[in-house]
């Protein structure tokens, strides 16, 4: 007769449930016992200069597009030379045919330089630096949320998420749609708020503040995590104490928190394996344009970290295969990974004397 094994989280694999997506994720933490002849040194880091004259997001730099940068001091911001989304195109045909289908796309793509210097990451950048990145998005978001119904403030950081330019930065795109991620993350925040009359990530944050099992950093504020439902090895959620709908509704003294957490949680990042960590980051908020005056209190204003780096600065977590055809897959537990961040240092490898 079979010996029944009580379930441990960390030895056998299970499926974890994502309320906001509505997918499942399979943790297989046995996994990570399995030999690894990869590479696991640190590898040798690239000598970024401060400006770059042939960088196109460098003060004072004439851009492809025959533009020249201002010799800017804080943020600035351009209209993308190459985008996605153009404001005056016209629209497809209508159709009915349930298997070609085709909807109007208007938008525009904006870069925000986060700093004059090439060589600084937001790690590096200190929390009054960060603070005027907040402010600036802030502004942005405004601006463009007055006529497009989503305003995606983004960052990819490092040439393994298809950063080209190794400046700091993020791209803005305003679209007349609303894309299929924050499209899902409507309908389940709106399903949750209707059965239990709460904000499903308040709930969940108040119940991640209990249990401390996936927390890295906290502030009076903001709450940095390991979500339950994590894909990647390392992703990360920061989600604010009190309900905040739109990254506009926040205090000044939220703000200065946010740029504090920023900082906090991107260092352990880049201690975690002693290099420059990439990710993919971004947030998601309650629609704006025409759908900025209606009822949101579903929504939670939140930001989510995308890094792809697994076992070392040089090995990468691939969504191949399984991942593609069938359901997203992870090794390493939720609760693994916050316990490997939460307990590195938070000065910068860089700045240690």
């Amino acid at each position: 007769m079979a010996q029944i094994m009580d379930f441990q989280p960390t030895e056998h694999q299970h499926v974890r449930f994502n309320p906001l997506r509505g997918d499942w994720v399979l943790v297989s933490p046995h996994r990570m016992k399995r030999p690894w002849a990869g590479q696991v040194e640190k590898p040798a880091e690239e000598e970024i200069p401060i400006h770059d004259p042939k960088n196109p997001l460098c003060p004072r730099v004439t851009r492809p597009n025959g533009e020249d940068n201002p010799d800017y001091t804080g943020t600035f911001v351009f209209t993308n030379d190459f985008p996605a989304l153009l404001e005056d195109v016209p629209s497809p045909p209508e159709s009915d045919d349930p298997l070609f289908r085709a909807a109007p796309a208007k938008g525009t793509c904006r870069v925000m330089c986060f700093h004059p210097h090439t060589n600084l990451t937001i790690p590096l950048m200190s929390v009054e630096e960060i603070r005027t990145v907040i402010d600036r998005w802030l502004t942005e978001l405004i601006d463009l949320g007055k006529k497009y119904l989503w305003v995606q403030i983004f960052e990819n950081k490092g040439a393994i998420m298809g950063c080209s330019n190794p400046h700091p930065h993020c791209q803005i795109w305003a679209s007349s749609f609303m894309p299929n991620e924050p499209k899902l993350k409507e309908v389940n925040q709106l399903k949750y708020y209707r059965e239990h009359g709460r904000p499903m990530l308040m709930d969940y944050v108040h119940r991640e503040l209990e249990k401390k099992e996936r927390i890295v950093v906290t502030n009076d504020h903001w709450v940095a995590l390991i979500p339950y439902w994590a894909v990647w090895p390392y992703e990360m959620m920061v989600l604010p104490r009190r309900h905040i709908v739109r990254m506009t509704q926040m205090t000044d003294q939220e703000k200065d928190a946010l740029a504090d957490i920023m900082k906090r949680l991107t260092t352990k990042y880049d201690n975690l394996f002693s290099c420059s960590f990439p990710y993919s980051m971004g947030w998601h908020g309650a629609p704006t344009g025409p759908q900025i005056e209606d009822e949101a209190s579903h929504w939670v204003f939140h930001g989510c970290y995308y890094p792809p780096l697994l076992r070392s600065a040089t090995i990468k977590k691939f969504m191949v295969g399984y991942e593609m055809l069938a359901q997203a897959q992870r090794d390493l537990t939720a609760e693994q990974a916050a316990q490997k961040l939460r307990e590195l240092s938070e000065v910068h490898y860089k700045e240690r004397k």
